[in-house]
């Protein structure tokens, strides 16, 4: 049996120590294929050099919306042309393991841990979000990859942005990353041909569950999230960090709550992957 973990951060220093022993764990768990996403510039360095030193890790380079709080005026060097061009030299480096831009999108959600002093989400932010995430959809069509998008409470902007910006080329190429419940986004995903990543949290919240039901076969990703999201019970236990191993304790929870056969769950979703990515 074999599956593919599409969104785990083995690029976040709680896996570095320990990476050659997480990667090996998850391939004895039968997870051959994973995506790093990037956060950030530098994160979306070590993706790359990740992807670049293990057969079957592919890389995505991205700014999350979060790090756009960085993206200020230009006496402080951080602008968005400037940021841009850092994700465009990497993506110009030949025979890397590229697939995607991400993980990008919008998110409204005031995170009470974050390296940022004085943080706070006001329209200021959220606009420099929001030109963020359109300029790196661009970079998707320009580089004709794929897109692993962020969304957290903010679904209204993020639907709006994503329709005025939609382009037929985006149709199969696109994951809502560990989607949000809810109706109005799984319409809009089974409209446009687009992907819904599911993780570890579907072990313990009950609206997920619900949620993962209605969910197109087609349409239907595994991720864990990596390090974070530990499913159940090994969140009760308190084993973490979350890793790529785990995958199909994920999987074996979602083929019972939908009725599928285990082995069915992880051909389908590792096939859809593949698709979503353009790999093999």
């Amino acid at each position: 049996m074999m599956f593919f973990d599409t969104h785990a951060h083995l690029n976040f220093k709680r896996l570095t120590k320990i990476l050659p022993e997480v990667i090996d764990q998850a391939h004895q768990s039968g997870v051959k294929y994973m995506v790093v996403p990037g956060t950030d510039e530098d994160s979306s360095q070590k993706a790359v050099d990740i992807a670049d030193q293990n057969a079957n890790i592919y890389a995505a380079v991205g700014i999350h919306p979060h790090h756009a709080f960085e993206t200020a005026d230009q006496e402080e060097g951080r602008t968005l042309d400037s940021r841009i061009q850092i994700l465009e030299k990497l993506l110009q480096i030949p025979n890397n393991k590229i697939v995607a831009i991400g993980e990008i999108g919008l998110d409204r959600h005031s995170y009470e841990e974050t390296k940022y002093q004085n943080y706070h989400v006001d329209g200021s932010f959220m606009n420099r979000q929001k030109a963020l995430f359109v300029a790196q959809l661009q970079l998707a069509k320009t580089y004709k990859l794929s897109v692993i998008l962020h969304n957290r409470e903010a679904k209204d902007d993020f639907l709006g942005l994503l329709n005025d910006n939609w382009d037929q080329f985006f149709s199969g190429r696109i994951v809502f990353h560990c989607c949000e419940p809810d109706e109005t986004l799984l319409k809009y995903a089974t409209d446009h041909n687009i992907f819904i990543g599911v993780d570890g949290d579907i072990t313990y919240n009950e609206e997920k569950q619900r949620f993962v039901k209605q969910i197109p076969t087609e349409l239907l990703l595994l991720e864990t999230d990596s390090p974070f999201l530990l499913p159940e019970p090994l969140r009760t236990e308190k084993k973490y960090p979350n890793t790529p191993a785990n995958i199909p304790l994920i999987a074996e929870f979602i083929a019972g709550l939908r009725g599928e056969s285990l082995n069915d769950l992880a051909k389908t979703t590792t096939e859809n992957a593949m698709r979503l990515f353009r790999i093999g």
